[in-house]
């Protein structure tokens, strides 16, 4: 069994860029606060990176901003590639297959029902049987 499901922020805008294929990819990063804080008091954090592909990565790139918090579920992946040094650099990732609007930066706990700003402009995208994906 390989799953994830993980509720953060955005560190950062979503990168998207597309495969030669025209496929999309998306890269974000999450920062997700552990259940306790240290033992100076300060909250614990950690950065899941997270990739999308294909009308998932579009949807996530033109709606999530920076700050946002989202929820995503996926599956654990692991790659490595070579630096410009030829060095092999190993990496940690989370392919979304399923995800949440929750709230902008600037909303405080709003849902769907109570005003969430996703509500009105995110569109609902059929993400079933996306042929596409290249996994």
């Amino acid at each position: 069994m390989n799953n994830f499901s993980g509720v953060g922020r955005l560190t950062r805008d979503p990168e998207l860029r597309y495969t030669p294929q025209g496929t999309g990819v998306a890269n974000f990063t999450l920062a997700i606060d552990r259940p306790f804080k240290s033992e100076s008091g300060e909250q614990q954090t950690d950065f899941i990176r997270c990739v999308a592909f294909g009308k998932r990565a579009e949807t996530i790139a033109n709606y999530v901003k920076k700050g946002h918090r989202f929820g995503i579920t996926g599956r654990v992946q692991t790659g490595s590639y070579q630096d410009k040094d030829g060095k092999t650099i190993y990496t940690t990732d989370i392919a979304v297959n399923d995800f949440t609007f929750l709230e902008s930066k600037n909303t405080q706990g709003g849902n769907a029902q109570q005003g969430n700003p996703f509500n009105a402009d995110a569109p609902q995208v059929d993400l079933t049987g996306d042929d596409s994906l290249p996994f």
